[in-house]
């Protein structure tokens, strides 16, 4: 499937093939946070789906498309973690083994969770280039499938599913937000709200430590980092060319933020709403408090990605 080919009707068809393996998760409000910006939020809580965030969707949906009409060998793919615990579930399920590359610097909890469900971890540096370079002798040792992780438009259709099912539970949203990375969640997102004819603006939400989205959507061109020092482990990839023309031409804006702003809204999520969530998931809510002048008086939605999160308990 090529990015030319998404449409309304893919779109339709991924969510009812995915639903027996994922959650239609929970859409959750907060009467103190929507008082502190002065509008309406919804949050839509990925952190309930299966393996705690919302790349089961784009998981399963990549690997049923891949494993229909033929037997699918072994997968492989490059994830600080929570991709990496999806593609681990969905193969467990489908009977294909998988292999996930994962850098040192991964939570423990997250490593935890791709072991769980008996995939094989690969240890890299926590970079781009460490992490592609073992996928790659992965696959040529191997003969397993590759699985990009938030490139892949099997797995952007999926992801786009959280915003369908948000905006059929609330057509009336004014405003939806998601966090970005590889824009997998985001472009999935953006195309969705377009493909179903909503008038909800989207918007992207990225750590300043982290900003080549951001620098990419303003200057028109997939933009690298050289440090990838943020709290927001889930946050730390860069936008690939597929996700990257869905975020130019559907999204609104990226808004950056600090990472005491980061962990500041990920304090207010666990105290005013009693949700684990990680720090990739509060880069939103941290974005809208942050721009209230844009999203005050209004009814936004909010995707929590995920809550996988080691505490910092003995």
């Amino acid at each position: 499937m090529e990015i030319s080919d998404l449409n309304r009707g893919l779109l339709q068809e991924c969510a009812q093939l995915i639903s027996p393996y994922v959650t239609r998760t929970p859409v959750m409000k907060s009467r103190s946070l929507n008082s502190m910006l002065g509008g309406e939020l919804f949050f839509k809580c990925e952190n309930f789906q299966r393996t705690g965030s919302y790349k089961m969707r784009g998981a399963t949906h990549g690997l049923l498309r891949r494993s229909q009409g033929r037997q699918l060998k072994d997968v492989v793919t490059h994830s600080s973690g929570n991709f990496a615990q999806a593609i681990a579930l969905a193969a467990k399920e489908l009977g294909v083994g998988a292999h996930i590359v994962m850098p040192t610097s991964a939570p423990q909890i997250k490593k935890e969770g791709v072991m769980s469900y008996g995939a094989q971890i690969y240890e890299c540096e926590p970079t781009i280039d460490a992490r592609e370079a073992t996928a790659k002798r992965i696959v040529e040792e191997t003969g397993a499938e590759f699985i990009h992780p938030s490139n892949d438009v099997e797995v952007i259709l999926g992801q786009g599913t959280a915003a369908m099912e948000l905006l059929e539970d609330l057509p009336e949203l004014h405003y939806l937000i998601a966090p970005v990375g590889g824009g997998g969640l985001l472009g999935g997102t953006a195309f969705a709200v377009n493909c179903l004819g909503y008038k909800t603006g989207v918007y992207g939400a990225e750590p300043e430590a982290v900003d080549d989205a951001y620098r990419s959507f303003h200057s028109g061109s997939i933009q690298t980092n050289t440090s990838t020092d943020t709290i927001a482990d889930g946050l730390k990839t860069q936008l690939g060319t597929n996700s990257f023309p869905l975020i130019r031409s559907y999204v609104s804006d990226i808004i950056l933020v600090t990472e005491n702003e980061i962990i500041d809204a990920m304090r207010l999520i666990w105290e005013r709403m009693k949700l684990v969530v990680e720090p990739s998931s509060a880069v939103a809510l941290a974005a809208v408090l942050k721009s209230k002048s844009i999203f005050a008086g209004s009814k936004t939605g909010i995707i929590i990605s995920g809550g996988n999160v080691d505490f910092p308990f003995p």
